[in-house]
């Protein structure tokens, strides 16, 4: 008897012992990951903090004190700056929830006409830069844009019908700009919803809009309220288009304070720009720690179980053509009108708003000197050197974090912690706490593509965990076991078995963050210099030099390359499984 138990309880042991080398196989690699992290993630916020809470003495000697903060509370526009940031950022949050939640709804859950123009408005929209959006709804919606022209024309008004540059202008563009990913996020959600409840509530007797009350809307009421808190925090922490529209029309929000602190005086103010960005960074930790909240106890409004269903789409009967209607006027505001109105003003000289005297001004001359500059061509090469080695960097990083994190390798927690941990950065805050650090060490390469570069990877690294831990997820740990049994090492496995499998994940997370960091000015408005400016940063210039028209040019030409990057993207992540919502 005792000799049958052993030979049963060996199989055991030795699986056991195969799991205990398993895991001793992850130290050393949890250790590498662990410090490369901490280089990353810990020496901007140091110095951050530090600049913050420290002052410089005559005598050479650093005094701490939290009197910076105290100024700036007591400052007579903080207060002004702080509740116009809330303003703005609930406006906005509010505005893209209703559009693309709308929009996400028709496209998932009912039978509404014309579908495919979200998707492509979607698609579009992701490889367009920040400032050329902005731009355009600012040439569309300028005092001399054809809007308020023709209102005057048509009223004999001399006032304006739409005032851009304040409040409204601002949560108008911001909420437009956000619109699009809304809808991919929330689509994900209702995409995946349980029809069965829906039908149970319509054959009780319930109408289609109780049904959407009491049903959709309630159990998908956890994505929504973390999507809201998401967004909210994006826009807190939004640049272009409170320095764009905001900064003319003399709306200061926190992010453009930060900005001026560091660029209206000579030399800068970086003590200040700290404390600022500190008093920020400390706001945005405690938002995000609520988002965290709503998404942990989100299981508990689940409709999918292991019993199979069918996803079917709710009959609108005659109101699908208003649906469709929606989407439309959707694709006009996101894509027609900003498109219309870049066209147009590409091809004139300067800028004036459409009638037919201008029409015989119209010129290629734009394109002609965006193709013959050589410094536009420099400024591609520098964006696609910041892109692909950001997104390169973050990927194989993410990689090595995902797997250690999924398969609880020694210190996985803290890893995981790390990685996510530049959720909190603002962009802005990130590129004075990163300023900060390579103005404290005696390395050359402030002012150089590689500064903005480090800044992007700690930037983007949180978005490369959240693709690769989604990736591990799908790939059981029995792979990697069957590997060890034979002889293979931990890094052996994972080059051969797990990277293999997890190269869906990743290359969609690569494009992703490849696109977003050619669009993203707030760290490289920053951390540029005159040889390493970025395209966005370029674009910043040309309109605040009122070089519209050479701008429209220059920005349709990129946006035109970064859309077709866009196209491999999403058709890729549709075709691979990873998804497009794995950002969110």
């Amino acid at each position: 008897m005792p000799a049958d138990v052993a030979i049963k309880g060996e199989p055991v042991l030795a699986r056991a012992g195969r799991g205990m080398r398993f895991l001793d196989g992850k130290r050393l690699p949890a250790l590498i990951v662990g410090l490369a992290l901490c280089v990353l993630v810990l020496p901007p916020l140091w110095f951050l903090i530090e600049g913050a809470v420290t002052v410089d003495q005559p005598d050479g000697t650093t005094r701490w004190t939290l009197e910076r903060f105290s100024q700036i509370v007591n400052q007579r526009g903080f207060a002004a700056s702080a509740m116009n940031s809330a303003i703005f950022s609930i406006g906005s949050a509010l505005l893209a929830l209703v559009m693309g939640g709308i929009t996400a709804w028709l496209v998932e859950r009912t039978n509404t006409p014309w579908k495919p123009l979200a998707y492509f408005t979607t698609i579009i929209s992701m490889g367009t830069p920040y400032v050329l959006y902005v731009s355009a709804w600012l040439l569309l919606l300028a005092k001399s844009g054809p809007i308020n022209t023709w209102w005057r024309q048509y009223t004999g008004s001399t006032d304006v019908l739409i005032n851009v540059y304040g409040q409204f202008g601002m949560i108008l563009i911001e909420g437009l700009l956000w619109s699009p990913l809304v809808f991919l996020l929330l689509g994900a959600t209702l995409r995946n919803f349980n029809p069965e409840l829906e039908e149970a509530a319509r054959m009780s007797g319930a109408g289609a809009r109780s049904t959407i009350g009491r049903i959709t809307l309630r159990l998908s009421a956890p994505s929504i309220l973390a999507l809201a808190m998401l967004v909210f925090i994006r826009a807190l922490e939004a640049f272009e288009v409170p320095a764009l529209v905001g900064l003319p029309g003399r709306v200061h929000v926190l992010t453009t304070d930060i900005y001026d602190t560091m660029h209206l005086t000579m030399p800068p103010d970086l003590g200040a720009a700290s404390s600022l960005s500190v008093l920020l960074l400390a706001v945005v930790a405690i938002l995000l720690y609520f988002y965290g909240k709503l998404t942990r106890n989100a299981e508990r409004f689940a409709t999918i179980t292991g019993k199979n269903f069918r996803p079917n789409q709710m009959n609108l009967g005659v109101w699908r053509y208003l649906g469709g209607a929606f989407l439309a006027l959707n694709f006009i505001l996101l894509l027609v009108l900003p498109l219309i109105i870049l066209i147009w003003a590409s091809l004139l000289p300067f800028y004036t708003t459409f009638s037919w005297a201008a029409y015989a001004r119209i010129t290629p001359d734009n394109y002609k000197h965006v193709f013959q500059s050589s410094r536009y061509i420099s400024l591609m090469g520098n964006t696609f050197i910041i892109a692909l080695v950001t997104a390169t960097a973050v990927m194989l990083l993410s990689a090595l974090t995902g797997w250690l994190s999924v398969r609880k390798a020694p210190g996985a927690g803290v890893l995981d912690k790390l990685a996510t941990a530049p959720l909190v950065f603002p962009g802005i805050v990130l590129g004075v706490g990163v300023m900060q650090l390579f103005l404290n060490l005696p390395i050359g390469v402030y002012g150089t593509v590689w500064i903005i570069a480090w800044a992007f990877i700690i930037n983007y690294l949180p978005y490369g965990v959240r693709y690769s831990f989604a990736g591990m997820l799908q790939i059981h740990r029995e792979l990697e076991e069957a590997a060890a049994v034979s002889g293979a090492t931990s890094a052996y496995s994972f080059r051969r078995i797990v990277l293999p499998l997890l190269s869906p994940s990743l290359i969609a997370g690569w494009l992703f963050i490849f696109l977003v960091s050619t669009r993203v000015l707030s760290l490289p408005v920053l951390l540029s210099g005159p040889s390493s400016q970025t395209m966005a940063v370029a674009m910043f210039d040309l309109w605040g030099n009122g070089q519209g028209p050479e701008l429209a040019a220059l920005g349709l030409l990129w946006s035109l390359a970064m859309t077709c990057i866009a196209l491999t993207f999403y058709f890729f992540a549709r075709r691979s499984g990873a998804g497009v919502h794995a950002q969110g």
